[in-house]
C-alpha cells in the first residue's frame, strides 16, 4: 500500500492512504510495515474502517511471530472527524476518519506534525515582518500618527508625533492622549464615533491640520487614530498653491515662484529635520517665541542660525512687525556703530543729507538679529547694551535719544564664555543676550536629516530652475552620510546645488560628488549606512542623559527642579533617569 500527503482543505496536512495492516495480518506480516513508518504504530483496516492500532510495543510483546493481528491489537485509539483542526489537537498520530462509515481517510502523523509546525513558524515570521514594516513605515511617515483604544489610551505613537511633542514613544505608549497631546478631541471622537477630518488644532503654540476617525467594529468604537497632516497653516497653503500651479503654464509657474524670493517667511515647520537633536531645538524655541526675553541661538556655522531666529519672530507677538538682520562679523568696525544706531544730517561727510536710520531703529514694534554677535567690538557692546537697558538710542551726531522697542535675538558661533575670560565680550551684556538659550546641532550630529534635505533641495532646484527633478542614487547618500560636514547644513545645500547643475543626466551618481567627497578618508566610513540608524539612536540617548545631568548638576539634584528646567514633566524625567540606568547596567 503506498502513501501521500495532501494539503487539501481542512486535512491538508493529512498523509491520504497511509500504510495499514487486516486484523488477519500475522505479527510477521506487520514488521515489515512497522520498519517504514516513523509514527511506532500502525492503524489496523477492516473493508475500509479503522478498527484499532497495533504498536511496536504490542509486537514485542508476542512471542510467537504467526499470532494474527486482531488478537493483540488496541481498540482505543484517537481519531477526529474530517472537519479538524490541528490548532487544537495535541494527539500523535491524528487518525481522520469519516465519522459516519469509520472509514480510514489518512493520519498525521510526526512528519506531518513536524510539517505543520514549521509552517507555523513561518506564518508567525511572516506576520513579525509585516509588523516591522508597518512600525517601520509608521515611524517613516511624515505624518504623526497616535492610536488610541476605546478608553483613550495610547496603543500606538509614532516618531513624528514623538518628535513633536517632546514624549518618546516609550513614554507615550500606555498613558491617556489627554496627558501627552495638549487640546486632543480624539476622547471626544471616541464617545460621539463621529470622524472629525482637517481640522484645526493648536499644539505646542502651532497651528496644525489634524485628522481624528474613529475606529469600528462589529458595529461598536473600538479605538480612535489622529494624523497630524500640516504643521502649519503655511504648508498647506504651498500645498494648494502647487495644485493650482498644475493648472498653470510654465511662465505662471516661474511668477510663482518669483514673487517668494527674499521673503523672509520662515516658519518651523520649513526648518527641515526630524532628528531627535533638531526637535529639541524646535521644541526650545517655540516656547521662546511665546516669550518676549532675549535668545542666543549658539552653534557652529552653516547650521541654520537665522532660519530659527525668522521662525521664533513670525511665531512671536511681533510676527508682523520687521525682522531686521545684522552680521556683526560682515560691517567694518568704523562703520558698525552708524549701521546699528544710524546718523543724523550732516554726521559724516558725503553721506546721505538727510541722515539714515539705523538697524535698531527700523527693527522698532519687530525683531532684531544680531548676527556672530561674539565677533562686535567693545566699545560697540557697551552702546548695544546701554540701549537694551533704556531702550533708547542715540543716531551718531545727535544730541537726543530716539525710544525704541524690539525683541533681540542674537547668535553666534562662538564660545561667549570663553570670549569673556579673554576679555574680548563683556560679561554684562552675555547675560543679557543669554536669557534663552537655543543650542542648533551640527549636521554631523544628525545625519538621519541628509536625505530630507536632499530631497527638500532637489524639489527647490526644480522649482527654481524651471527643471525636471532630479534623483540621486543610493551610495551618493551613503557617501553622504559618512562625510563629516564641517560646513554644516550650508555646506550640504551647495554640494547638492553643484551636482544638480552639473550631472549630465536626471541621475546623481557618484561620479557626480565633489573631489573631497569622493576621496577623503574618515573613521566613519567604516560604519555601514544601515547600521547608522542604531549608532545615531545611541548617540541621541547620550546626548539627553549629558543634558538631565547637566540639570540636575545645576541644580544641586532636586529633580522638581531639574524638570522644570529641562520643560518636562517630573514622571517624565523619572521615567528617562530609570531608563538609562538600565541601559548602562
Amino acid at each position: 500500500m503506498g502513501q501521500r500527503s495532501s494539503r487539501d482543505h481542512s486535512g491538508q496536512w493529512m498523509r491520504i492512504a497511509p500504510r495499514t495492516v487486516a486484523p488477519t495480518d500475522s505479527i510477521r506480516d506487520v514488521l515489515p510495515v512497522m520498519a517504514e513508518v516513523a509514527d511506532g504504530e500502525v492503524p489496523v483496516v477492516d473493508a475500509s474502517k479503522l478498527v484499532g492500532i497495533i504498536t511496536i510495543r504490542d509486537c514485542l510483546r508476542v512471542e510467537d511471530a504467526n499470532v494474527h493481528v486482531q488478537h493483540v491489537m488496541n481498540t482505543e485509539f484517537f481519531s477526529v472527524g474530517e472537519d479538524f483542526s490541528l490548532r487544537s489537537s495535541k494527539q500523535c498520530p491524528l487518525y481522520v476518519i469519516q465519522e459516519k462509515t469509520g472509514t480510514l481517510l489518512g493520519i498525521v502523523g510526526r512528519d506531518e506534525w513536524f510539517a505543520f509546525y514549521r509552517y507555523i513558524e513561518e506564518q508567525e515570521e511572516v506576520a513579525r515582518q509585516a509588523i516591522d514594516w508597518m512600525k517601520l513605515s509608521l515611524d517613516t511617515a511624515y505624518e504623526g500618527v497616535v492610536i488610541v483604544d476605546e478608553r483613550g489610551i495610547i496603543q500606538l505613537f509614532n516618531d513624528t508625533y514623538a518628535r513633536f511633542v517632546g514624549v518618546t514613544k516609550e513614554e507615550a505608549i500606555g498613558r491617556a492622549v489627554e496627558k501627552v497631546i495638549e487640546n486632543t478631541r480624539l476622547p471626544v471622537v471616541l464617545k460621539t464615533g463621529v470622524p472629525e477630518r482637517s481640522q484645526a488644532h493648536r499644539l505646542q503654540g502651532q497651528e496644525l491640520v489634524v485628522h481624528r476617525l474613529p475606529m469600528w467594529r462589529d458595529g461598536k468604537v473600538i479605538g480612535a487614530v489622529g494624523m497630524l497632516v500640516y504643521e502649519g497653516k503655511k504648508e498647506l497653503l504651498e500645498t494648494l498653491e502647487r495644485m493650482d500651479i498644475l493648472d498653470y503654464s510654465k511662465p505662471e509657474q516661474e511668477t510663482v515662484v518669483e514673487k517668494k524670493r527674499g521673503i523672509p517667511d520662515i516658519r518651523f515647520e520649513d526648518i527641515i529635520g526630524e532628528s531627535a537633536k533638531i526637535a529639541e531645538s524646535k521644541k526650545m524655541s517655540r516656547k521662546a517665541a511665546r516669550t518676549t526675553a532675549s535668545v542666543l541661538i549658539t552653534g557652529e556655522s552653516g547650521v541654520g542660525k537665522e532660519p530659527f531666529a525668522q521662525a521664533i519672530h513670525n511665531m512671536s507677538a511681533r510676527g508682523e512687525g520687521p525682522f531686521v538682520a545684522v552680521n556683526c562679523a560682515a560691517i567694518p568696525e568704523n562703520l558698525l556703530e552708524s549701521e546699528l544706531f544710524g546718523y543724523v544730517k550732516g554726521a559724516f561727510t558725503g553721506t546721505k543729507s538727510e541722515g539714515k536710520p539705523g538697524k535698531m531703529e527700523l527693527a522698532h514694534g519687530g525683531t532684531l538679529f544680531l548676527d556672530e554677535i561674539g565677533d562686535m567690538p567693545l566699545e560697540a557692546q557697551a552702546k548695544v547694551l546701554r540701549a537694551l537697558q533704556s531702550k533708547e538710542i542715540d543716531r551718531v551726531g545727535s544730541t537726543s535719544p530716539t525710544p525704541v522697542d524690539f525683541r533681540l535675538i542674537s547668535a553666534t558661533n562662538q564660545d561667549l564664555k570663553q570670549r569673556i575670560r579673554q576679555g574680548k565680550f563683556r560679561a554684562d551684556l552675555y547675560y543679557r543676550l543669554h536669557v534663552i538659550d537655543i543650542p542648533i546641532p551640527p549636521l554631523r550630529e544628525r545625519k538621519r536629516d541628509i536625505p530630507l534635505i536632499i530631497a527638500h533641495q532637489l524639489k527647490t532646484l526644480s522649482c527654481d530652475n524651471g527643471a525636471k527633478e532630479r534623483t540621486m542614487d543610493k551610495a551618493v547618500i551613503e557617501r553622504m552620510f559618512q562625510y563629516d560636514w564641517p560646513g554644516n547644513v550650508r555646506e550640504l545645500i551647495h554640494v547638492v546645488e553643484r551636482m544638480f547643475h552639473l550631472c549630465d543626466d536626471d541621475r546623481i551618481t557618484i561620479e557626480d560628488l565633489p573631489g573631497e567627497l569622493r576621496t577623503f578618508q574618515d573613521e566613519a566610513a567604516s560604519v555601514p549606512y544601515i547600521e547608522w540608524q542604531e549608532m545615531n539612536r545611541e548617540q541621541m540617548q547620550e546626548y539627553e542623559q549629558e543634558q538631565i545631568e547637566a540639570a540636575l548638576q545645576e541644580v544641586d539634584g532636586n529633580k522638581s527642579k531639574a524638570a522644570k528646567k529641562l520643560g518636562i514633566s517630573r514622571a517624565t524625567l523619572y521615567n528617562k533617569m530609570s531608563r538609562f540606568q538600565r541601559s548602562m547596567m
